[in-house]
This record gives C-alpha cells, structure tokens and sequence, in this order.
C-alpha cells in the first residue's frame, strides 16, 4: 500500500500533476488542497519537508502548495530558501499559469516605476525606521529575495539585519 508523498498518510489515491502525465499518491487532504487550494494549517507543515524531496513531482506539488499559501509566513521562508532544478521549477511554474494571469494581478513597482517581481533585490533610496525593531535601515542597503505582498502593491517583504520587514515600493529601486 503507498503512502501519501507529501505527508505519509496511509489512504491515498493517485493524482496527476500536470502538465506532465505523471502521477503521485495522496491522501485525501493533500489532494484536496491540490484541487481546490491549501488552507495554512498544521496538516501543511509536511511541505517543509517534502520541498526537499529527491522526486520531482514532490517538488512541484510541494512549490505549488506553498505559492499558494502567500498569507502564511512559514510558507513565503520556505520558498525563500528551497530550491529547484530549472527545469523542475519550470514545470511546477507551467501548471500554475492560469491562477498568475489574472486581469486583477497586484503589480508591485519601485520608485522607478519598474516592476518587482519575487526574489529580485532592491535597493533602499531613503534611510527606513524600522518600528519594533529598534534600528534603522540606512539608504544604499540591498535586500536580496524580496517578496511581493499578495493584495497590496505598495508592500513588500525582506530580510534586513536578520530581521523580516515590510518596505514600501515607493522607497526602493530595483538593483
């Protein structure tokens, strides 16, 4: 009997991922969440390590499990730090590009007026106090991985002096 790919549960049932006509064993959580979209709870945590596996198809339903949680915090880290295989990412990438192609998409963009995409660095244009956090972000520092604020174009997320914040766009410049 199989065991789900991602978090090992006994019952499962095979599910294509597409485009690509292979197929994986998942539970009855995971393939709803695969379905009809992830909702952050503990159950998801099994994508920390399932991100990691040495079987493509994993990787590509973990990648796309995650994008799909951008509210919850674990999930934008653990994109932050996996990484896929071009061609890997390319197909988890393809099986997502009706859900990305919305009229209504958030685009974000820096002082410019150029457009910030995940993962870019950016460049601070103005010294930032950081409240909370008790330090300033001086002007001239790069934060490198940026995230994109899913429903507000004038926020984004990086990491400064070890510490995650948010920037507004209109104080960055794309390096």
């Amino acid at each position: 009997m199989a065991t789900c790919a991602l978090c090992s549960a006994d019952t499962t049932t095979d599910v294509t991922v597409t485009p690509r006509d292979e197929s994986l064993p998942l539970c009855d959580t995971c393939r709803d969440g695969v379905e009809k979209g992830p909702l952050d709870g503990p159950h998801w945590q099994c994508l920390n390590e399932a991100i990691w596996s040495t079987e493509p198809a994993v990787q590509v339903v973990a990648w796309r499990l995650l994008k799909a949680m951008p509210e919850a915090p674990w999930a934008r880290e653990v994109l932050e730090i996996a990484y896929l295989e071009p061609d890997v990412l390319a197909w988890a990438e393809e099986g997502m590009s009706g859900a990305d192609t919305d009229a209504d998409a958030v685009v974000h963009v820096d002082c410019n007026g150029a457009v910030l995409a995940a993962g870019d660095t950016i460049t601070l244009i103005k010294d930032l106090t950081v409240k909370g956090a008790g330090f300033t972000a001086k002007r001239g520092t790069a934060v490198r991985k940026i995230s994109l604020v899913p429903d507000n174009a004038a926020h984004i997320e990086g990491r400064v002096e070890g510490q995650r914040i948010v920037i507004l766009t209109q104080y960055v410049k794309k390096a």
